[in-house]
């Protein structure tokens, strides 16, 4: 893998409807490089190039000149890119659910527009110094989670050979600790994945989270790690061959002080290969403690991913598959990733997206297997994706998102949310 790039339209990632990070031009100013140049067939998923930008801590840079001063009185030098760069994410789009949900003014069905539903949200970051880069995301419309900050990260990333280590520092109110660092396309983290997350059609959301499209291919995200966190990260990274992501954190949004003691632990170990012409990786991520936050209850969960991007046919192919669980508990609060808490929580997903156009238009399919940790006999849950996406310009994609969930968790009378069907259009400038 290179070692040395330049390239960075957007490193984080865009959701549906949803105040989280995204595929912002942030780093697009900061490098003067394409969007393409860093994802792997449509932002938010990365490729070799991105995943090298991000492990230098967002320090690289291309297009812009920097403010550099010789080393001062302490050996320290100045260096930082002439001008404080910033994005901002726009979605609109309209999103159907099957039952009757809680809201009053569109019934199943609803419509998102910019600073309404929609996110209109202003990202500010890039290079700090050699070593350390800051990303930051502040919402600016009227839409579920409010205005102000909803994520922030400072990684002081230190070259050490052909590695990158350091801390990263971070805070988010819906991302999950893999926020701190993470560079698989597996929904790991969600602002790195295949699909959209679904809307926030008001009652639509189903119990559990199951109905997140992300949810689907991703089980990471169907057992629910993307919490609100606060906490410190050590991480260890080589671009071409996998990191280390070692973090102590609590369940804190941002703009608390809650996140004392930082009592749950987070491990995250990723290879990355190639085979076959495949850029290839496989990882585990380890989720153990108990909150101080949410009191009493524990965090508790395990997961192996695999992903595998390359081409077919000149055609780009992505596959993602993983497995998680989280166990039931005995502590107060239960376990938070297991919100039943009566069986163990698991499940088995895959994911699978084809160029039908290259750097143009994508079909996805997505399929889980999974058991939502009720009672036995009624806890299965298995869900069927499919999806789409049409990049009408680099910085303007629209999405096509729709998922049918079965299995006994499914059969009770006037269940909401079992099919889910999600039209988003992001645009970036």
């Amino acid at each position: 893998m290179k070692k040395i790039v330049l390239s960075l339209a957007g490193v984080m990632a865009a959701i549906a409807f949803a105040p989280e990070a995204a595929a912002v031009p942030v780093f697009a100013r900061q490098t003067g490089m394409a969007c393409s140049a860093c994802h792997f067939q449509h932002f938010p998923l990365l490729n070799g190039f991105g995943r090298a930008f991000k492990s230098a801590g967002f320090t690289m840079m291309g297009a812009q000149g920097k403010v550099e001063t010789a080393e001062g009185e302490h050996g320290a030098t100045l260096s930082l890119p002439n001008n404080l760069n910033l994005g901002v994410l726009t979605t609109t789009g309209y999103e159907s659910v099957s039952g009757a949900t809680a809201n009053t003014g569109g019934g199943n069905s609803a419509w998102f527009v910019p600073g309404s539903g929609g996110e209109l949200s202003l990202f500010m970051g890039g290079r700090v110094a050699e070593f350390a880069g800051f990303l930051s995301e502040v919402g600016l419309g009227a839409k579920a989670g409010g205005t102000g900050v909803g994520a922030a990260k400072l990684a002081l990333l230190f070259p050490v050979g052909d590695m990158r280590v350091g801390v990263v520092a971070h805070t988010s109110n819906g991302q999950g600790v893999a926020y701190s660092f993470e560079t698989l396309n597996t929904g790991a983290v969600n602002t790195h994945k295949m699909t959209a997350l679904n809307g926030n059609n008001q009652g639509a959301a189903v119990p559990l989270g199951s109905s997140n499209h992300t949810g689907v291919y991703s089980a990471s995200q169907y057992l629910g790690t993307a919490t609100a966190a606060t906490g410190l990260s050590l991480v260890a990274v080589n671009d071409g061959l996998g990191f280390i992501n070692i973090g102590k954190y609590d369940m804190a949004p941002v703009g608390t002080a809650a996140a004392g003691a930082l009592p749950l632990t987070y491990v995250r170990i990723a290879g990355l290969f190639e085979a076959a012409g495949f850029d290839m990786g496989v990882g585990l991520q380890s989720f153990s403690g108990t909150s101080k936050v949410a009191v009493g209850a524990e965090s508790k969960a395990t997961v192996i991913d695999f992903q595998a991007q390359g081409e077919v046919s000149g055609m780009g192919l992505g596959v993602y598959a993983s497995y998680g669980s989280a166990p039931s508990t005995a502590a107060i609060g239960g376990n938070v990733l297991n919100p039943l808490n009566l069986s163990k929580r698991s499940s088995f997903n895959i994911g699978a997206e084809l160029g039908i156009i290259p750097h143009t238009a994508t079909l996805q399919l997505g399929l889980r297997s999974g058991k939502n940790g009720g009672a036995a006999g009624a806890d299965g849950d298995n869900a069927f994706l499919i999806g789409g996406t049409y990049e009408l310009a680099q910085n303007i994609e629209l999405s096509l998102t729709s998922t049918s969930q079965s299995g006994s968790a499914w059969n009770a009378a006037g269940v909401v949310g079992k099919t889910m069907t999600s039209l988003m259009m992001e645009a970036l400038f």
